[in-house]
């Protein structure tokens, strides 16, 4: 089971805001925790935070364990008051792989997901070249996706090796599906980001969803875990990053890997 560690808590609902965490020793010891407890993926970015996020994680953990892939994206910066832009260009996309390795202090990032916008009027063949060019230059190790699309996605591994898809799927958002079915058809790790329900939405439809509460309240559990447990059921290759900066909440959360949920909660759930 992967855990990903963010900036949060703070000041904006995004959860890669660059305010500091209001507690920066006990953000360190969750660092530690994970890792202490054999969770053997981190996921960040350079640009959550302004830096801070990798700034923790070496703090917390370099030099790191031998077992411990970190895998971080690019495709998006944030200006000097915090405010977050694409940055889609290839030679854009080179500078965020240097920034993630100097903060970082690795020669190699395991894995970097491109993060492709939606919008990005940048062609998605030309950024793919530009990171397959970065992976054979030796900065990277192997080559993710984020945000993209099917078609997208498709293309990407007619030309290469896809280490995993991050893009935003759970119980209450599957509009992934067929992404989903293909990396799992794939055998490609999915990664769904905001496994707990939207950083951004006032309402969160997943932890409110009635099943998941029922569910939760039924089998003795949480509705975090009722929602994490879900995502692991659907598929062996989903791999989770419940992001946070609670002790608690981890705990909460790696406890749902041994969630089973049974007939009636999938039934219910959908």
């Amino acid at each position: 089971m992967l855990t990903e560690w963010v900036t949060a808590p703070c000041s904006s609902p995004d959860p890669a805001c660059s305010v500091r965490p209001r507690d920066r020793q006990h953000a360190l010891d969750v660092l530690r925790y994970v890792v202490k407890t054999g969770v053997n993926h981190l996921d960040t970015a350079y640009y959550y935070g302004l830096g801070v996020a990798n700034e923790l994680i070496h703090e917390a953990l370099h030099p790191y364990p031998d077992d411990l892939v970190l895998v971080s994206k690019v495709g998006a910066q944030r200006d000097g008051g915090g405010g977050l832009h694409d940055a889609q260009r290839p030679e854009e996309l080179r500078e965020g792989v240097l920034a993630n390795l100097t903060s970082l202090e690795l020669d190699q990032v395991p894995v970097m997901n491109l993060r492709r916008h939606a919008e990005s009027d940048v062609p998605f063949d030309e950024q793919a070249a530009a990171m397959m060019a970065i992976r054979d230059e030796g900065l990277i190790g192997a080559i993710g996706l984020s945000n993209v699309t099917l078609e997208q996605y498709q293309a990407a591994r007619k030309v290469t090796e896809i280490a995993c898809v991050q893009n935003g799927y759970n119980l209450a958002d599957r509009s992934d599906q067929r992404l989903f079915d293909s990396c799992a058809a794939d055998g490609v790790p999915y990664v769904p980001f905001f496994p707990l329900g939207s950083a951004f939405a006032i309402e969160n439809t997943v932890l409110t969803a009635p099943a998941v509460v029922t569910s939760a309240t039924r089998l003795g559990i949480t509705p975090a875990q009722v929602a994490l447990a879900w995502l692991l059921q659907r598929s062996p290759n989903v791999l989770l990053i419940p992001g946070t900066s609670s002790l608690s909440h981890v705990r909460e959360n790696l406890a749902a890997a041994a969630v089973k949920l049974d007939d009636r909660a999938l039934a219910d759930i959908g």
